[in-house]
């Protein structure tokens, strides 16, 4: 029996259509915020949202239609929405959909962490205000904060043809972050970022380490206070996984979204310097370079076994041996375009329709250790965790600040350096991959912030990645 709605299965089929297909999706998301700053707890913050995306096809023409009301008739109402539309289009639609394939199977995954019960908002609060009680008494240190967002997701699939599919996910979000100020200059330093995320319960803020790490965040703020500004040139560049993860969302993830290699984001989220004819041969990167889509991660913050369309979700490689193999495309796109692509279809919520989305966009690991990377580099610098960034509407040309630098010279750390910043080309960048960290130097992050869409969807995605060196990169520094 499945653990979701009998209610809700028992509405979807008494519903009345007469078009050829039509589906069910329902979501809901609840959220909890705690927030400690300057050691004083701001209020907490619950939302609950809950709604239906109802969806037709008629005579090759796909309509939806949502709503938050999940009665009978409030279910019904949409529906004949959606088929109203569908109608009306008919005859002037730009793709025939009559072919495109539907999920038939039936799941109910529950994901890690789901089930487990969290603690009551009191204990958060005495963890954050512990927290920030570590950072020590400095008029430099000007200002802090520590957070923690929990999220529970629920969404159930049913359509025409006896798909029945339920996904249950639970999200855990740390934040924490200094600020050092002298009058004339102010350094942040953070703690993951806005990349610190996974899949799972509590046992998500063991796992990333995150108490205790409050003193350790300030004093690197106030190193950045009184570090030297980061030099100008070229130089071989060592990034972090905190920071990896933005490069590869940013100059990986999102050129090999196939809508936009199609087309459909241009007016937006931009395009891709990535064409259809290049899936296959064209050399992305250096023959380290090995990218999986790979919802297959426990704790990784978008893995699933179905993406929102009800396609079955399995590890493939989007670029093998810096050779580009296939787009980030779901259902649609794979048969509008002839590529095969992944299972990538995603909303961000019920009263969103499905896009071609990054989910978990993992750089496999490589052979060497930090301290071989380290020693390989002859004068270069180490960043990590990004602050900055701006790219293209290509995906091409970009230029990406960080929040942490440290020079190397003839395979040593030296000093810290503030306003570490490098930029490149897309192609040219990863073609200048000249080392890849192996397994001990590999972490598992993501982001809760990705947008793309009209309208926009914000959504979680998923990296994992090993520390990368890249050769022959031009770095400066910021304003002194």
């Amino acid at each position: 029996m499945f653990a979701f709605s009998e209610t809700l299965q028992r509405r979807f089929a008494a519903l009345h259509c007469t078009a050829d297909f039509w589906s069910l999706r329902h979501v809901r998301e609840t959220t909890e915020r705690y927030w400690v700053r300057r050691n004083v707890a701001r209020a907490p913050s619950f939302s609950d949202d809950v709604g239906a995306m109802l969806s037709v096809r008629v005579a090759g023409v796909e309509a939806y239609a949502a709503t938050s009301d999940l009665s009978q008739a409030g279910l019904q109402a949409a529906l004949d929405k959606a088929e109203r539309l569908a109608r009306q289009l008919a005859g002037r639609n730009l793709l025939d959909l009559h072919e495109l394939p539907v999920p038939h199977e039936q799941a109910d995954d529950v994901m890690p962490g789901y089930q487990r019960a969290l603690a009551s908002p009191v204990h958060w609060y005495e963890l954050l205000a512990a927290e920030s009680a570590r950072v020590p008494r400095d008029e430099r240190l000007v200002d802090w904060y520590a957070g923690l967002t929990f999220t529970a997701t629920e969404q159930i699939y049913l359509n025409s043809v006896g798909a029945r599919l339920r996904r249950a996910q639970h999200y855990v979000f740390p934040q924490l972050g200094v600020t050092a100020s002298d009058g004339t200059d102010s350094q942040s330093r953070s703690f993951g970022g806005t990349h610190l995320a996974r899949q799972g319960g509590a046992e998500v803020i063991d796992e990333l380490g995150v108490v205790g790490t409050a003193s350790r965040v300030a004093d690197e703020a106030l190193q950045l206070l009184l570090a030297p500004n980061t030099p100008s040139g070229h130089r071989d560049l060592l990034l972090m996984p905190d920071q990896m993860i933005l490069q590869i969302h940013e100059s990986i993830g999102h050129p090999l979204e196939l809508d936009r290699i199609l087309g459909d984001e241009r007016n937006f989220a931009g395009t891709s310097f990535i064409r259809q004819e290049d899936f296959g041969s064209y050399q992305y990167g250096s023959s380290l370079l090995n990218v999986t889509f790979d919802p297959t991660v426990s704790g990784e913050l978008a893995s699933y076994r179905h993406d929102d369309d009800g396609t079955p979700a399995q590890r493939e490689y989007l670029i093998r041996e810096g050779i580009l193999q296939r787009p980030l495309g779901g259902t649609l796109s794979q048969w509008r375009s002839g590529l095969e692509g992944v299972a990538n279809s995603r909303a961000c919520s019920w009263n969103r329709p499905t896009l071609d989305r990054m989910a978990n966009l993992n750089v496999e690991p490589g052979t060497q250790r930090l301290e071989q990377l380290i020693g390989g580099i002859e004068r270069g610098i180490l960043m990590s965790n990004n602050r900055s960034w701006s790219i293209d509407d290509a995906r091409n040309k970009f230029q990406f600040g960080c929040e942490w630098g440290r020079l190397i010279e003839n395979g040593e750390l030296k000093g810290v350096v503030k306003n570490p910043n490098y930029r490149g080309i897309s192609a040219q960048f990863w073609r200048n991959l000249k080392a890849v960290g192996d397994a001990s130097t590999f972490e598992v992050l993501g982001t809760p912030y990705c947008g793309k869409g009209e309208p926009n969807q914000v959504i979680r995605v998923g990296h994992a990645t090993p520390a990368c060196v890249f050769a022959d990169v031009d770095v400066f520094g910021g304003a002194a």
